[in-house]
Order: C-alpha cells, then sequence, then structure tokens
C-alpha cells in the first residue's frame, strides 16, 4: 500500500514535471529566433537612445529659446513700462501746460470784459464829450457871434464919441 501510495505520489509527480518540461520547451525558442530578438533588442535599445537623445535636444533647444523669448517679453515690457512712463509724464506736463493756458485764458477774457465794459464807459464819456463839445460850439458861435454884436456896437459907439468928443469939446 506504501509502495503504492509512493508509485502514484512518484507517477503524479513526474508527470507534473513532464508537463513543467513541456510548457518550458514551448517557452523556448530557437537559438536563431534567440539572436534575432537580442539584435532586434539592440536595435530597438539604440532607437530608443536615439529618440532619447533627440526629445533631450528637442526640450533643451525648446528650453533655450524660451529662454530668449522670456527675455525678449522682459525687455520689450520694460520698454512698455518706459514708453507708458514717458507718456504718462508727457501727459502731466501737458495737463499742467493746459490748465495754465486755460487760466490764461480765463484771466484774458475777465481782461477782455473788463475792457468791453471800460469801452462802453468811454463810448457813453465821449457822447457826453460829443455833446458837450457840440454844446461848447454852438456856445462859442453864439459868443462869436455877440462878440462881432459887441465888436460892432464898440466900433459904433467908438464912430458916436468920435463925433461926439469934437462936439463937445467945443
Amino acid at each position: 500500500l506504501e509502495a503504492k501510495a509512493s508509485l502514484s505520489l512518484a507517477q503524479t509527480q513526474h508527470a507534473l514535471q513532464l508537463q513543467q518540461a513541456k510548457a518550458q520547451i514551448n517557452n523556448m525558442v530557437s537559438k536563431q529566433q534567440f539572436e534575432q530578438l537580442q539584435t532586434t533588442l539592440r536595435e530597438e535599445q539604440c532607437k530608443t537612445r536615439q529618440l532619447q537623445e533627440s526629445l533631450h535636444q528637442q526640450a533643451e533647444q525648446t528650453r533655450r529659446q524660451l529662454v530668449r523669448t522670456q527675455v525678449e517679453h522682459e525687455h520689450l515690457l520694460q520698454a512698455a513700462v518706459e514708453q507708458a512712463e514717458g507718456l504718462e509724464h508727457s501727459l502731466r506736463n501737458a495737463e499742467a501746460v493746459l490748465a495754465e493756458r486755460a487760466a490764461q485764458l480765463r484771466d484774458a477774457q475777465a481782461q477782455l470784459s473788463r475792457s468791453k465794459l471800460l469801452i462802453e464807459d468811454l463810448r457813453g464819456e465821449n457822447r457826453g464829450f460829443a455833446v458837450a463839445l457840440q454844446a461848447a460850439e454852438l456856445q462859442q458861435k453864439s459868443m462869436k457871434e455877440k462878440n462881432q454884436l459887441l465888436e460892432e456896437q464898440a466900433s459904433a459907439l467908438k464912430q458916436l464919441i468920435g463925433k461926439i468928443t469934437p462936439a463937445s469939446l467945443s
């Protein structure tokens, strides 16, 4: 019984080992296939290294290009900031000049208004002077006429006195 059990166990182990051996043989490849697979593996590894190097180079180029672009952008940004500051300064100066000119215009307008009022006053005074001048001219004319009349009267009186004086002396 023991021998049968040992034999049965041995047969089972043998069958199992046989199956494992067959599976290993099925999994085994020929030497030629193995060498071909190794060659293919080496080629693929070489291609992989080349691709990795290419990717590394592209990544490095991209990094350098990004650095250059970033530097250019920083320069452009700095130039834009400086230009904006310059424009802001110019704007402030222009606003100051404009405010000064506006104040000058307000002053000139106020002076113009005062001048207009002064001109109106002067026109009024001129009208008064014109009326006074006209009155003075009329008065002067009247005075001339009176003066002439008085001169004529004085002349007549002189003649009369000239006639009366010799008569009264005699």
